[in-house]
């Protein structure tokens, strides 16, 4: 998609186990689709993705759109 871009925050806190893990927000913009259409691709990407592939169940993901002219990202559910 045109003009697209992914923007990802790492941090780092404490674990259920007693020590520490990542975690990850993806902030997809998308500002030619709609918020309907940018989650679909979102949601996607996330499945193909090598590096979701790779993290998926060792780290916790948050995904965000920000679709058209919307600034604020809206968490995908």
């Amino acid at each position: 998609m045109k003009d697209a871009t992914v923007t990802t925050e790492v941090g780092i806190g404490p674990n259920d186990k007693g020590g520490f893990g990542l975690d990850v927000d993806i902030i997809v913009s998308l500002p030619n689709a709609t918020e309907e259409e940018a989650e679909k691709v979102t949601k996607a990407a996330h499945q193909i993705c090598p590096y979701s592939n790779a993290t998926r169940g060792n780290i916790d993901v948050r995904l965000a759109v920000s679709a058209g002219n919307k600034k604020a990202p809206v968490p995908v559910g």
